[in-house]
């Protein structure tokens, strides 16, 4: 029998026990039999197997098994059917409520570790300083000097000397965000030469593509055409930047460019993105200490979504597949609705 074997998990519908592996069954629920509807499943968080009975939940078991699992059902008479459901019909269990309730708790057990007030100020600091949002960072000052105590410990809270050519990095990212490129480079070749002295680095292919979508967006096809033809021929053929320079091009095909497949390039996320870009080059000038190609808030997702997959790999890459947007998503989604 099935539930006999090493590294099996079975619930026996004649006794009610469960069954890990041994002859020696343990009790768990009730009996079911011809007609019932019993489902399985595992729970990864909190590594255990559960059983259900005509849709509701029986009780769960450490999952002790380690490796690939694989759902069998077990007969033993003669002419017996089952029918079985892997997801194609509705379960009679509510797997979706199941899985709000796991996901409840562990929110709650999140919620309850206590994280002192400077440490999370001192991550939201380092990230206003790291992309130069200068005017923000300097009024969360003024809001919370007053409020919280001091933040000890620079290195440890999440302070460290991102604030360098903060003032400088303000007014470029304000102008590439207003779509003023032509200011953007003047500022560039002024305060940092060294960034834009080769003319085919990512800084100068960035910039002259977005000064090519701000004239597309303005309608000015024929100055876009010629700008193009003086600034990004250069760069054809160079295969890091080929996709970006077709697409780019292809605004130009269109006679509503924002509704068609390369409209992103004309929404605010792509001056952002040509911003950050540049903050990043900024930084990386930074003569002494360790150059931050990220926030530390930053550094925090990137261990959480390594720590999710490690654990997924610890799983043989069973169960939920880890997305950090959906994450953030549903958590924005509950803070919301606790406030309304």
């Amino acid at each position: 029998m099935v539930r006999w074997e090493l590294n099996t998990c079975g619930y026996h519908g004649e006794d009610g026990l469960i069954y890990l592996g041994k002859r020696q069954g343990e009790a768990f629920g009730p009996t079911y039999t011809t007609g019932d509807t019993v489902g399985g499943g595992i729970n990864y968080v909190s590594q255990e197997f559960f059983f259900t009975v005509n849709g509701t939940l029986v009780g769960t078991v450490s999952k002790y098994i380690k490796g690939p699992l694989f759902p069998t059902v077990a007969v033993h008479s003669q002419n017996e059917e089952v029918t079985v459901n892997f997801g194609q019909e509705k379960f009679a269990f509510d797997f979706k409520g199941y899985e709000s309730s796991e996901r409840n708790k562990q929110q709650i057990a999140i919620e309850k570790i206590s994280i002192p007030s400077n440490m999370s100020l001192g991550l939201v600091k380092n990230y206003l300083l790291h992309y130069g949002y200068e005017d923000t960072h300097h009024a969360l000052d003024l809001a919370t000097n007053s409020t919280l105590p001091p933040i000890n410990g620079a290195q440890e809270n999440g302070i460290d000397d991102t604030s360098y050519a903060l003032h400088e990095r303000k007014i470029l990212r304000q102008l590439i965000r207003k779509g003023e490129i032509d200011a953007a480079l003047a500022k560039l070749r002024d305060s940092y030469p060294q960034l834009v002295q080769n003319d085919k680095s990512e800084v100068c292919f960035l910039l002259h593509c977005q000064k090519f979508i701000e004239l597309v967006r303005i309608g000015a096809l024929e100055e876009a055409v010629k700008y193009g033809r003086m600034e990004l021929a250069k760069f054809i053929g160079l295969t890091t930047f080929q996709d970006i320079l077709e697409d780019c091009f292809a605004l130009l095909v269109y006679e509503r460019p924002e509704e068609s497949n390369v409209g992103y390039f004309l929404e605010e996320t792509q001056r952002e993105v040509v911003a950050d870009t540049v903050n990043a080059a900024i930084l990386s000038t930074k003569p002494k200490g360790k150059n931050q190609s990220h926030s530390h808030l930053e550094t925090l997702l990137r261990q959480l979504t390594a720590c999710c997959l490690e654990l997924r790999s610890l799983n043989d890459g069973q169960g939920e597949a880890f997305s950090l947007n959906r994450l953030l998503r549903t958590n924005n989604w509950k803070r919301t609705k606790k406030t309304t």
